[in-house]
């Protein structure tokens, strides 16, 4: 059955690099693949159509090189890990998929950028939720500053990556316009749908 699942990750995902690859062969990463419902933000479901919808993404930003790698390899595992997270009150971030993704991923690389990238994939929407959901501008703002500086001079890929993650299913846009709006030193792209 998982050698199923790896001839079928392969065809849809169409991996580029080595690692990629090496990806779809383990089977607990491809058990995270699998798992998924529509819901709203990922009307979707399976983790492997979202990642199909950011790949499509990063393909329309035309970048190459390093920051195409590093942003396909972010999409791989960003939300591979949602059916191990444990979302208890209050929350445990050490238990968050982010994270997951980033234990998981230091078996493979010890890219620094990709690593944050994927602990930290979803903090500029929490930053933005804290500050006009929740009605915490303070708090807000110094989620989104910790987040700049956590990401240092790899602001840019996070905000690739954002763009490409953001721009999916039926995901608000708000978060996205607030973050280009706000963050000084990124060159921005197009809309990408």
């Amino acid at each position: 059955m998982y050698q199923h699942f790896k001839n079928f990750f392969e065809e849809v995902l169409q991996p580029e690099t080595d690692m990629e690859r090496r990806l779809l062969r383990d089977s607990d990463f491809c058990e995270g693949l699998r798992w998924g419902q529509p819901r709203f933000g990922h009307p979707e479901g399976s983790i492997y159509k979202h990642i199909q919808e950011v790949l499509r993404n990063i393909d329309a930003l035309g970048v190459e090189g390093l920051t195409r790698k590093r942003l396909r390899l972010v999409a791989f595992a960003h939300d591979t890990f949602k059916h191990k997270e444990k979302r208890s009150y209050p929350r445990d971030w050490s238990k968050h998929h982010g994270m997951l993704a980033r234990r998981f991923m230091q078996r493979y690389t010890q890219d620094e950028a990709v690593l944050d990238l994927l602990e930290l994939h979803d903090e500029a929407f929490y930053a933005w939720r804290t500050k006009f959901l929740y009605g915490n501008p303070a708090a807000g703002e110094l989620r989104l500053q910790r987040l700049l500086e956590r990401m240092g001079e790899h602001r840019q890929l996070f905000y690739l990556f954002f763009k490409c993650d953001t721009q999916t299913g039926d995901k608000h846009q708000e978060p996205l316009k607030w973050f280009e709006e706000k963050v000084e030193g990124i060159e921005l792209v197009p809309d990408l749908v």
